[in-house]
Parts: structure tokens; C-alpha cells; sequence
């Protein structure tokens, strides 16, 4: 007996916030699922936080009354563990489902994502964001009612710990690129995570094979095209628009709710990311898990006030997330990723986003025209530049970025994640500058908090402002 009320029955699952149980509520006369969670509050750091993520996830559920979401009942605690009561819900997950089924056809897993992606819009409309959907969070009952689950990773929007840099939650084969590469989880996130959870309903497979390499598996999920089901039927744009890596191409969750109950009339007339979202990932979702971060600058700003033209244009060089000496990568709920890095990749260049220079032409008048071009001496003295002002004024070197590479740093958080733990750049050398290709090369050294002396060489590929300066379109380490 549990608190004098609740009885403990059978194990019915185990995960990586803890096991659950059947058990029975003795005073209502009911079944429940209780789930066991870690110890209650005390000094270890493990403890603090199962204890806080139980409490969290029972909060957060009872915010969402809601018809598809598991109802928690009660949080009690005994002899120095924490159990979470929550509604049983008599079936089995959609992992199950599919493991039996096979491959869902279009209509059938519409109306069932369609009933999550009811849940979640609730959440998001209500400030949460769940940040591990997927198809084993979802409880489907036998005459095919579906529950969403495991709000145990869950945050309020205004929860201050969102805002924690580095941290990497949820279930990597339903992960969002921008999630992956260390950015905040938000709503968009979820889109794209219910998304992937339809493509595993019609292909009859998770979209990324995770297996035992982990960071195999986040680097794929942000460098490579998403992957395509053969024969969506009417859902293919819906596929498109949710595992789009451009967050801010995805739909919201109220239009992919829309969509997935109105059925096929609903997805033609909706707006879809055009194409496939060829982009190049690192214009979205920079990642870096080799052994030194690959440079990555962003899109421009406004200046900074008082900050000179070209300083107020220079790109801010940005090492791709996913390691120990980028971002610190926890993967939450099944298991728990250590630190780790992909192979420094120099990556696709970013499409129509650099624009060739003008190469300067020889003329009596000693002073370029803006006609001419910027010269070398131009590129290697904004590339110098760029580098200190990066390491000295994070802020400022974020404002040299295109709109794309902005994107693609995680913006100004995921830019000063590592710009700000810059403690030192020294033995910086330009190794030569390109006006025609527009790109500019050089070796230099830095100190990181927490991961030492690195020395790299990088080429940036610049893009010339219409005021004579220089945006940073792309990068690469050599």
C-alpha cells in the first residue's frame, strides 16, 4: 500500500524516468498507473532531478485537462520514493500498435496523429512544450482512442530552465534539427517530432535508425535531407511542412491538427515549404562533433550603435553543437547521451547566398569605386576583425550574420553559448583572401572554458553588402 491509498499490482512498462505499475486507488475503487520515480529531494544531483521532473510533469498534466492527454491524479511520496498516479489507459503505444500492424495507410494514421497533434496544440496553446513526442508516448486504447504521455521533459514556456544552453532533450529519432544541434526545444520542435512520428506510422519504421550510435543518428537528423515516404498519399505535404528543417517554415500544431482530422481536402490549399527545403543544413541546424568545432558565421544585423560599418557587419564564427567542446548533449527519457562530436564536415555551401564579387579592375584613381569590388586587403582586414570582435563582443559579432546564418548559430543564445565561453584568441594568421570567390582563409588559436586550446584554420565565404561590407554567408575548417 502506497500513501494508505494505492496498491501496487504488476510492472506494465519500464523507461528511463522509471517503471510503472497497475495499481488499484482503494479509496475510489479504481485502476491507475503509478508510476515509480526516483528518491524524493536530498543530495544527489539524480535524485533532485527525478524528483523535480515528477513534480513537473504533474503540474504540466494538470494544466491540460484535455480528452487525449493522460490525466495525473496524485504525487505522493513513501518511504524515500516519489510515485506519480495517472489515468491507466488499457492498450497499448503506438510503437506497439505499429510493431503489430505494420504500415499505416494514410487515413488510419491521420486519425490517430491527428488525435496527438489535438493534444498538443492544447499544450502549446496552454505555453508547454512536451519536447519528447513520439510514437512510444502515445497510448492508444482498443477501440483506437489515442493519449499523449510523459509530460516527464515537459517546460512551460516561462520556465527559466528552458532557457539553459547545451541541453538536448527527447527521443533522437523524432528529434527537431535545430533540437539536436542545441538549441531550445519550442513548439516547432514538437511539429516536427509529431511529423516524424506519422512518417514511422505510414512507413512502418522511425525515420532515422538510431541503434547504438547515437551521435550517428543527430548528425544525419541535422545534415541530411529528411528522409521521404514512399507513398504518403494526401498526407506528403503535411509530411513536408512538419519535417521541414527550417522551423520557421513548419507549420504550428492548430494547422497540422487542422489538416490530419479534416482529412485530403484540408492539406491541398495550405501553404508548403517550397521544394524540399534544399537549403544546406548549416543555413538551419550548425552541428559539430569532431574532434575541434567547425566555424560556422551567421547573416547580418543592424549595427551596432557606435560600432563601425564593417565591424558592425562581420559574421561570428559558430561551432556546431554536439560535444564536449561545444554543447553539452543530454538525451532524455530512454537513455542519457554523453558528450560527443561529429567529424569536422565542411558541409554543403549555402545556395544563392554568395553572391561573386566584382573582382577590383586597375583605374588612375587610387580609391576603389564601389563599382570595383572589395579588394584582399579588405577581406583580411574584416576577417582579423571579425575573429576579436566575435571573442570581445559576442553580441556584436552576432549582428555580422546573415538572416540564414543567424538561424543556423541558434541565434543569439546558441551564438554566445560558445562565443561567450571564449576566454582567449591569439596567433591569428591570415593564410589568404580571394575578392573573386569572396572568401578568406586563416589560422588562429583559442581557449574555451571547460575545453582547452584549439587551433584551427578556417575559410570564411563572405557576402558583399551593397555599403561596400561584408556579411558571412559560410564557413568551413580545413
Amino acid at each position: 500500500m502506497i500513501a494508505g491509498r494505492y496498491t501496487l499490482e504488476r510492472e506494465i512498462g519500464r523507461g528511463g524516468m522509471g517503471a510503472v505499475w497497475l495499481g488499484r486507488d482503494e479509496m475510489l475503487g479504481r485502476p491507475v498507473a503509478i508510476k515509480r520515480l526516483g528518491a524524493v529531494p536530498g543530495q544527489d544531483p539524480d535524485d533532485r532531478e527525478r524528483a523535480e521532473r515528477a513534480e513537473r510533469e504533474a503540474r504540466l498534466a494538470a494544466r491540460l485537462s484535455h480528452p487525449h492527454v493522460v490525466a495525473v491524479y496524485d504525487l505522493v511520496e513513501q518511504d524515500d520514493q516519489q510515485y506519480l498516479v495517472m489515468e491507466h489507459v488499457d492498450g497499448t503505444n503506438l510503437s506497439g500498435y505499429l510493431r503489430a500492424e505494420g504500415p499505416l495507410s494514410p487515413d488510419r494514421a491521420a486519425q490517430l496523429l491527428g488525435q496527438a497533434a489535438e493534444a498538443l496544440a492544447a499544450a502549446h496553446e496552454a505555453g508547454i512544450v512536451h519536447r519528447d513526442v513520439k510514437p512510444s508516448n502515445m497510448l492508444v486504447t482498443s477501440d483506437g482512442q489515442v493519449k499523449l504521455s510523459d509530460f516527464g521533459i515537459a517546460r512551460a514556456e516561462a520556465d527559466p530552465s528552458l532557457t539553459q544552453t547545451g541541453l538536448v532533450t527527447g527521443s533522437p529519432a523524432y528529434l527537431a534539427p535545430e533540437v539536436a544541434s542545441g538549441a531550445t526545444a519550442t513548439a516547432r520542435s514538437d511539429v516536427w517530432s509529431l511529423g516524424a512520428s506519422l512518417y514511422h506510422a505510414l512507413a512502418g519504421h522511425p525515420p532515422y535508425e538510431v541503434s547504438d550510435n547515437v551521435l550517428g543518428a543527430l548528425y544525419r537528423i541535422v545534415h541530411e535531407e529528411p528522409p521521404r515516404v514512399d507513398e504518403p498519399g494526401w498526407l506528403g505535404p503535411l509530411l513536408r511542412a512538419t519535417m521541414c528543417r527550417d522551423p520557421e517554415q513548419r507549420w504550428d500544431m492548430a494547422t497540422v491538427r487542422d489538416v490530419l482530422q479534416q482529412g485530403p481536402g484540408a492539406a491541398g490549399p495550405l501553404p508548403v515549404p517550397s521544394g524540399d527545403d534544399t537549403r544546406s543544413m548549416e543555413e538551419i541546424a550548425p552541428v559539430n562533433t569532431g574532434a575541434q568545432p567547425t566555424v560556422i558565421p551567421g547573416s547580418g544585423a543592424p549595427d551596432s550603435p557606435g560600432t563601425p560599418q564593417r565591424r558592425g557587419r562581420r559574421a561570428a564564427l559558430v561551432p556546431l553543437a554536439l560535444g564536449a567542446a561545444v554543447l553539452a548533449v543530454v538525451v532524455v527519457i530512454a537513455f542519457a547521451v554523453g558528450q560527443g562530436r561529429d567529424p569536422g564536415d565542411e558541409g554543403p555551401t549555402a545556395a544563392a547566398s554568395s553572391p561573386e564579387p566584382t573582382t577590383s579592375s586597375a583605374s588612375e584613381d587610387p580609391t576603389p569605386s564601389p563599382s570595383e569590388g572589395p579588394t584582399a586587403a579588405d577581406i583580411e582586414e574584416f576577417a582579423a576583425d571579425y575573429v576579436q570582435t566575435a571573442a570581445s563582443d559576442p553580441a556584436a559579432g552576432y549582428a555580422m550574420l546573415t538572416p540564414a546564418y543567424q538561424r543556423a548559430s541558434g541565434r543569439l543564445q546558441g551564438y554566445t553559448g560558445f562565443w561567450g565561453s571564449v576566454r582567449e584568441v591569439r596567433d591569428f594568421t591570415m593564410k589568404g583572401a580571394d575578392p573573386v570567390a569572396g572568401t578568406a582563409t586563416y589560422t588562429y588559436t583559442y581557449r574555451r572554458a571547460g575545453t582547452g586550446t584549439v587551433t584551427e584554420t578556417v575559410e570564411l565565404t563572405l557576402q558583399e553588402q551593397p555599403d561596400g561590407g561584408f556579411l558571412i554567408s559560410d564557413a568551413r575548417t580545413i
